[in-house]
């Protein structure tokens, strides 16, 4: 029995596809009509549409058509599930870099939420709840060595310690009790990523905190006006500071207008 024939557009239709996408087959060989009218209109089998959601559902799962065109005429059961395990494996990576880029987008975004709402004249003693981060080693700055070596030594550190990683989480300063005390605070102890499921931790404690405009490292003013506050307010310097930029290169076009925060691990004095 001779197969009804279809136009373009029926095709089309009963495929549920658009019938660009079927002169695109067309174009590509992988799917020509089977017949053309005296109007050099194309006309389409009833198979040949059942062959379109062969080639639909492969596309749907992101498999580019020239793959598609070379499995069409040897395609078996066997061949089908070695190719939908690969595609399989190659989405779940694709998803892996979707939750790993939300991560990154979630963490840029209540970053700058807080900043813009904090009061940039306070200074204040808080307590703060331990967050999660990843923490680099000492930083060296013998024989010569600068703030972009250093920095460079730890980008490279969280490589070697995770290839994984994504290194497009905002790298901030940590000072050590004694650096601070001593009122030298021109290049930081230590790297960290403010990175929300790090494998360290900025501990709980109690910080005294404050808010500049500058580009990065023009902290001298603030820090003079912490460690003021600290004395006059009865507390005293007990643990790791950390200097951090909420505002930056990422939502300010200015670097002299970028948000500086830091925080001094403090406790009451006895």
């Amino acid at each position: 029995m001779q197969s009804k024939l279809f136009s373009i557009s029926e095709a089309a239709s009963m495929a549920r596809v658009t019938r660009a996408a079927l002169l695109h087959y067309d174009k590509l060989g992988l799917l020509p009509p089977q017949a053309r009218g005296e109007n050099n209109y194309r006309y389409y089998t009833d198979e040949q549409i059942s062959l379109v959601n062969f080639v639909r559902t492969l596309q749907q799962l992101e498999m580019p058509l020239r793959d598609i065109r070379k499995i069409e005429k040897m395609r078996t059961p066997e061949i089908m599930l070695a190719l939908l395990s690969k595609q399989l494996a190659h989405i779940a990576g694709d998803i892996e870099k979707l939750r790993r880029a939300e991560k990154l987008l979630l963490t840029l975004k209540n970053t700058i939420e807080e900043a813009v709402a904090v009061d940039e004249n306070k200074i204040e003693a808080h307590w703060a709840k331990a967050e999660r981060i990843f923490l680099g080693p000492q930083n060296d700055y013998s024989n010569g060595r600068t703030l972009n070596h250093a920095l460079l030594d730890f980008y490279r550190y969280c490589k070697r310690r995770d290839s994984s990683i994504d290194l497009n989480y905002s790298a901030w300063g940590v000072y050590s009790e004694e650096r601070i005390k001593r009122g030298d605070w021109v290049w930081p102890d230590k790297f960290y990523l403010n990175m929300p499921d790090g494998p360290d931790e900025k501990p709980a404690g109690l910080y005294i905190t404050g808010y500049d405009r500058g580009n990065y490292g023009r902290s001298d003013a603030l820090y003079k006006r912490l460690t003021a506050f600290i004395k006059e307010h009865g507390y005293e310097i007990c643990g790791p500071t950390y200097e951090t930029y909420p505002l930056n290169e990422i939502s300010v076009c200015d670097p002299n207008n970028y948000l500086m925060r830091i925080s001094i691990t403090v406790r009451e004095q006895a």
